[in-house]
């Protein structure tokens, strides 16, 4: 993610067969369950929000069908969970904020269901479902989406533009703004998406673009996603897009979508593949399946890394590209296990356009290191912020200022070989997966064969401008 108001500050696979959501699902085999299911967990124990995702089970994978009416604000939705009990369960949860539940099926077979809290849809099958069992949840539900309040960079879930278009975005929270979803980064599964739109309207989500067809005055386009994916980074935006199809070198499909009075960014959209030809050439082979951007003509307060496809604010230039491109490797492939890591994600993206700024621009790194540290030294709002355990609400202060800061200080702590190491293997090892900021500094101690946790007390816990010594490690107290 990279925030709009503060981008001046250096900001910038499981293939699963799902049936099609408008047939019905065939029902597995049973299992034999214990002699006591009990219920899974109504959060997924993340420690700044406690209530997101759910326990009980894992996602493997959604098909999502939805039909948006832009004049009149509503959708309908068919969305089915293909899912592996990780427990013996007599009910479990899925997060759905607001729309009504018009009805619930497990295996084919009609499932009790209630609405719990702000989010919570509890569902009980007719049969309790066995530890290791895989089995499918279909929810059919319809209403005029929600929108979120203000978040720590702005607005987040269903979104609408002065013109009726819609798009849905959003960080911590997105997915349960339009479909029944294990709302955490802990759960990553695959995605697909089948979206209805009035002809002449168009639909873009993540993924491939599988196809088209237009029948009866509605466009229905079908995306996919195998490269499972943490749930706020998929997305839907509904509008009267110009689509640009191209590949990348390998083959990959790029494909940009530019809202009317985006047109302009095309520029920024070409240059998608240059910019990661020179990521890959630091992190590692591109993660992802497909390439492109949805380019909004929207000042909303940030640009999100929607896997694959990010969605770009009005005011993205070129560096927020580069930012929301990195985060593809780190936030997307590598994916945090609690939100108390999200240095993982948006200080390595934010580093990443320095690295940018270093090898496309010549510009000298360690002076432009040592002009912030000059400019803020006495300023205790950017050296304030924690970069790991910040607190909830706050995960966002500081991680794109300080944030590189620290990573560079990193960099010139631990030395070039070293630091070049880390970047492409922290991102192999943790590919398609999940990880924790104390991880990431155990893997560093490892490659480096130094002791750093006073470097890192100092960088990612501490509250205050760091003494002399760790303040400039290596060539940047010469």
């Amino acid at each position: 993610m990279l925030n709009g108001r503060i981008r001046t500050l250096l900001l910038c696979g499981l293939t699963c067969t799902l049936v099609a959501c408008t047939g019905s699902e065939p029902a597995p085999p049973a299992r034999q369950t214990g002699t006591d299911p009990a219920p899974g967990a109504a959060g997924a124990g993340d420690p700044y929000y406690p209530a997101d995702g759910n326990g009980g089970y894992d996602a493997l994978g959604y098909e999502v069908s939805v039909r948006y009416e832009p004049a009149a604000n509503r959708l309908r939705g068919d969305t089915v969970l293909t899912a592996t009990a990780t427990k013996d369960l007599s009910r479990f949860n899925l997060d759905l904020r607001g729309f009504e539940v018009e009805s619930v099926r497990v295996n084919g077979r009609p499932a009790e269901f209630r609405r719990e809290g702000e989010f919570e849809l509890v569902i009980s099958p007719a049969r309790a479902l066995a530890e290791a069992e895989t089995f499918q949840a279909r929810i059919r539900y319809g209403g005029a989406p929600r929108a979120a309040g203000e978040g720590q960079l702005g607005a987040n879930g269903w979104q609408r533009t002065g013109t009726g278009e819609a798009f849905v975005l959003g960080q911590p929270h997105s997915a349960a703004y339009w479909y029944p979803v294990n709302e955490t980064p802990r759960d990553k599964a695959t995605f697909r998406l089948e979206a209805t739109v009035p002809e002449g309207w168009t639909a873009v989500s993540i993924g491939r673009e599988i196809g088209a067809r237009t029948a009866d005055g509605w466009t229905t386009t079908t995306w996919e996603e195998r490269t499972p994916v943490a749930s706020y980074l998929t997305t839907l935006a509904i509008g009267r897009f110009t689509l640009e199809r191209r590949d990348l070198a390998d083959g990959t499909p790029v494909l940009d979508a530019y809202a009317p009075g985006a047109e302009e960014q095309r520029d920024l959209g070409r240059r998608t593949g240059e910019v990661i030809g020179f990521l890959a050439g630091k992190f590692g082979p591109y993660p992802q399946r497909a390439a492109g951007g949805i380019y909004l003509d929207e000042r909303i307060g940030f640009s999100l890394e929607t896997q694959g496809r990010p969605v770009y604010a009005e005011w993205a230039d070129l560096e927020t590209v580069v930012h929301e491109l990195a985060h593809q490797w780190y936030g997307n492939s590598v994916s945090v296990r609690s939100w108390s890591d999200i240095c993982l994600n948006e200080c390595l993206a934010s580093y990443a356009q320095w690295l940018w700024l270093e090898e496309q621009r010549g510009e000298d790194l360690d002076a432009r290191f040592h002009r912030i540290v000059e400019r803020t030294r006495n300023d205790d709002e950017f050296w304030s912020p924690k970069l790991h355990e910040m607190g909830a609400g706050n995960e966002f202060e500081g991680v794109y200022d300080k944030g590189p800061l620290a990573i560079h200080a990193l960099r010139r702590k631990i030395g070039e070989e070293a630091f070049a190491r880390v970047l492409p293997e922290w991102a192999a090892e943790h590919r398609e997966g999940n990880a924790s900021w104390p991880e990431f500094e155990r893997f560093v101690t490892e490659i480096s064969g130094q002791e750093l946790d006073a470097f890192f007390a100092a960088w990612f816990r501490g509250t205050g401008i760091p003494r002399r010594a760790r303040l400039f490690p290596g060539s940047l107290g010469g």
